[in-house]
């Protein structure tokens, strides 16, 4: 009897351990009795509970996946080159929204997103205590941050280039702060040109769903401007502005030598990259070291993770 009274007790330290560990629910914790904690542990609500972390990933070429595994360790570089060392057993997404829906289905996945398209069906944990946030993002508390960049040639016709002045004019950086983004207003205004171009944009799938918000404000003060917007990821987006097939390139992720070499680039905005799980895994918070070792398959177990 004895036995097993030692091993239930040593369940419920454990148990408790990992609730502090993943930071725990502060606001249940506080509200609900010691036996309403039992209970949601017997209902395996707690992270320690999951079993297997699936982790789900986004594809070569994306500007999220480049920013991520650069900002925690997965990316290493090794002189002139670069090791990607993400899991191979993740599960590879090609958008954000594909990986939106894998994580709100899944309870026991975990995955990255930009924090401008963090929705309500799943939820973003800390990092490093910091909640992923526009103030702590232009305050650099966050860790988890890259700029997004519209990168053209040099040679760039002005009509081309005034959309980057209008979004680079403060009704342009309100539009990227409404949208979840970190702006920065300098007092510039914009005055309307009437354009008519027709300017193509490809790249970040990102960047795009802020594009599209600005070029919707841009052709509303040039109505005969006509712009095309093409979300195929960063990479792309820069090969397309360099090749001369898209007159801006999107990218969600810095510039690389040889596409600095090419294109010169505006910063339009900065962004967070939101770390999310299903909304009912209890996990709240994980460090830069547990995010580098669950992306490279060093932790494979929630119970792990959540020591």
């Amino acid at each position: 009897m004895e036995i097993k009274k030692i091993g239930k007790v040593g369940m419920i330290l454990a148990l408790a351990a990992s609730l502090v560990a993943c930071g725990g629910n502060k606001k249940e914790e506080a509200a609900n009795t010691p036996k309403e904690n039992a209970k949601q542990e017997e209902k395996g609500s707690n992270a320690a509970d999951l079993g297997t972390i699936n982790v789900i990933s986004r594809e070569q070429g994306s500007g999220t996946r480049s920013a991520f595994t650069e900002l925690t360790g997965v990316l290493v570089k090794d002189g002139d080159k670069e090791v990607d060392n993400t899991y191979a057993e993740a599960a590879v997404q090609s958008s954000t929204d594909a990986v939106l829906t894998t994580v709100q289905n899944d309870k026991a996945s975990i995955g990255y997103i930009s924090l401008g398209s963090l929705n309500d069906t799943v939820k973003a944990v800390k990092v490093e205590d910091v909640e992923a946030t526009p103030e702590d993002i232009k305050a650099g508390s966050y860790k988890l941050s890259r700029p997004f960049n519209v990168a053209y040639k040099a040679d760039i016709d002005a009509k081309y280039k005034d959309l980057i002045t209008f979004i680079m004019s403060d009704e342009g950086q309100k539009i990227c702060e409404e949208e979840g983004y970190v702006g920065d207003a300098t007092g510039a205004k914009y005055e309307a040109i009437d354009n008519d171009a027709h300017i193509t944009i490809a790249g970040s799938t990102s960047v795009s769903p802020l594009m599209e918000k600005l070029a919707e404000a841009y052709k509303a003060k040039n109505p005969k401007v006509q712009i095309d917007i093409q979300s195929n990821g960063s990479s792309a987006g820069m090969t397309a502005a360099m090749e001369g097939t898209a007159q801006l390139g999107m990218a969600s992720r810095e510039l690389k030598d040889e596409e600095k070499k090419a294109l010169e680039f505006t910063v339009i905005a900065r962004d967070g990259i939101a770390v999310i799980v299903n909304k009912e895994n209890t996990c709240e918070n994980l460090t830069m070291d547990q995010l580098q070792k669950i992306f490279t398959g060093q932790l494979t177990e929630w119970s792990e993770a959540a020591k």
